[in-house]
């Protein structure tokens, strides 16, 4: 009879102390509910105290939860919303988040997904607030200490198209408000906030055709604003050219004038002394002249009306011989 009872004794020592003991993991914290409510405080909370390892509880009427207790991850939803200068964007944000008060996570989520859940609303509420008031290219840019490179082609036209207007905060910064909002937010809930950033911005497609075609203008006003210069320095040059050679033909000119002068000048010396030379030479001279004025006055289908005693018409007259002597 004392064996059986002693085997009975032990069988149940080893059940009670099996709902008993529980063991906790470094990367988990514990607490104790007795019929649903939470008694005494969590175990290995507090990171400044290990206290992995072999705990007790009461059998039955005691209830272990674990907790995680390394940092988990959160990533949004990409959502929709409108940035301060009226551009509607897809931000995508993402977070790192931790268990600080298991107790009151226990209470008031009961698990991770509704923690998640929870998050959605919070952080998507405050970067929508933070994107509303604040230009896209705060959004882009990472920092304001950074200078943007400019294109090539608008440096070369020295133009200010595509030139960034300067940014006050940058997307560091708006990250950094998006995590000092909802922090409070999230503490009440037992959660510490670590981390929030942007994972991905992309416009909409309204909006990306809108910045091509604002792209595509920019590059039309560039190649007009060289074809335009180009035009003026043609216009020049041409001006240059159509100056010089009137100049030139202007001096052209004025030589062949000037060496036609002496040339009829030298002509006319010749003709005069050849005139003057004696009679004969002067009467022929008058013959060679009239012949020439009949060549280029006189044709095939000339009419001439001319007076008898005209000199043009001396040479038609019938010479009558000089009677002798």
């Amino acid at each position: 009879m004392k064996l059986p009872l002693v085997i009975l004794t032990l069988a149940t020592a080893l059940v009670v102390l099996a709902a008993s003991a529980y063991t906790v993991s470094e990367t988990e914290q514990v607490f104790i509910t007795q019929f649903g409510k939470p008694v005494g405080r969590a175990i290995n909370a507090d990171p400044a105290k290990n206290e992995a390892g072999l705990h007790f509880k009461k059998p039955f009427i005691q209830k272990v939860n674990r907790i995680e207790k390394r940092i988990l991850a959160w990533d949004g939803p990409d959502t929709e919303m409108p940035t301060r200068d009226k551009l509607y964007v897809t931000v995508d944000t993402f977070a790192r988040w931790r268990i600080v008060d298991p107790v009151t996570y226990y209470e008031k989520l009961r698990d991770e997904r509704s923690a998640l859940s929870r998050l959605d609303g919070l952080i998507g509420s405050e970067t929508r607030d933070v994107v509303a008031m604040h230009d896209l290219i705060e959004m882009v840019r990472s920092d304001k200490e950074r200078v943007p490179e400019r294109d090539e082609a608008l440096v070369a036209a020295d133009s200010n198209l595509g030139l960034l207007p300067p940014i006050r905060q940058g997307r560091l910064l708006l990250t950094r408000k998006i995590l000092e909002a909802a922090q409070p937010k999230v503490r009440d809930l037992g959660i510490e906030l670590l981390d929030v950033r942007f994972k991905r911005i992309n416009y909409k497609s309204g909006v990306i055709e809108k910045i091509y075609a604002r792209m595509s203008s920019e590059r039309l006003q560039i190649a007009e604003r060289f074809r335009s210069e180009g035009a003026g320095e043609a216009a020049k040059i041409i001006g240059r050219k159509e100056r010089d050679l009137l100049t030139i033909e202007s001096a052209a000119y004025r030589r062949e004038q000037e060496i036609k002068g002496r040339a009829d000048a030298e002509a006319t010396g010749i003709y005069s002394a050849a005139y003057n030379s004696s009679p004969a030479a002067a009467d022929f001279y008058q013959f060679t002249k009239t012949l020439e004025t009949y060549q280029k006055t006189l044709g095939k289908d000339t009419t001439v009306i001319l007076t008898s005693d005209s000199d043009l018409f001396r040479l038609f007259k019938r010479l009558e011989p000089e009677p002798a002597e």
